[in-house]
């Protein structure tokens, strides 16, 4: 699967490109949401998260780069989130944060910096629908792909068998048409692209390839 990041969008027209997305194969879409606190930068917040809700029909995927995030959960679910992962690293009472996620009836996820071992995942894989590893350093797009998340996908994946978990695995940071397959033969289940994406001369291409990767 592929979830384009809105976080590359043409912010000034973005109806048009979530129109692009609607046209599109792009299973989900992807919103990165900073506070300048967790990471050096700012985004984006609930207005916008609600407001793509009323503009596609595509599942919105909300990655959670705050801190303290379990204490917007319950606003974001309201704005339209599907899916919500939050960050390892972010997070004291993980398990708790899982279990809010799906009383909240979403599906519930963890992202892993590219430092953070898989190994911490091992006491509550089997409560998670998806985990999310970042293959760049989190808070700005269009950064280089960091190589070792393959070899992270692998034990990601490997944790994931030996858990008997049905999470699916997320990469998001430098995914393009380019590393697509390997990502996917590495164990990749959805992938998240934004300046791939949106820089692209035919964005709607660009996703039906990366996503489609795989079979070729």
């Amino acid at each position: 699967m592929i979830a384009p990041s809105l976080l590359s969008a043409n912010f000034a027209n973005l109806e048009k490109d979530i129109q692009m997305l609607n046209k599109s194969e792009a299973d989900w879409i992807h919103l990165d949401v900073m506070d300048g606190v967790f990471v050096p930068n700012i985004s984006f917040g609930l207005p916008i998260v609600s407001t793509v809700k009323k503009l596609t029909n595509k599942s919105l995927d909300v990655h959670l780069m705050i801190v303290k995030p379990e204490n917007y959960f319950e606003a974001f679910v309201q704005a339209g989130a599907d899916y919500i992962s939050f960050h390892l690293e972010a997070s004291t009472h993980v398990r708790r944060s899982i279990q809010l996620l799906k009383k909240l009836g979403v599906k519930a996820g963890i992202v892993l910096n590219p430092h953070t071992p898989v190994s911490l995942l091992e006491d509550v894989i089997d409560e998670l629908d998806y985990v999310l590893l970042m293959s760049v350093n989190p808070g700005y797009g269009g950064q280089r792909f960091i190589e070792q998340t393959y070899s992270k996908i692998e034990k990601l994946k490997q944790l994931i068998k030996e858990s008997y978990s049905n999470a699916l695995i997320q990469v998001d940071g430098g995914v393009n048409t380019e590393n697509a397959k390997a990502l996917y033969k590495a164990g990749a289940d959805v992938l998240v692209a934004g300046n791939a994406v949106f820089s692209a001369q035919n964005p709607v291409e660009t996703i039906a390839q990366i996503r489609n990767a795989k079979r070729t």
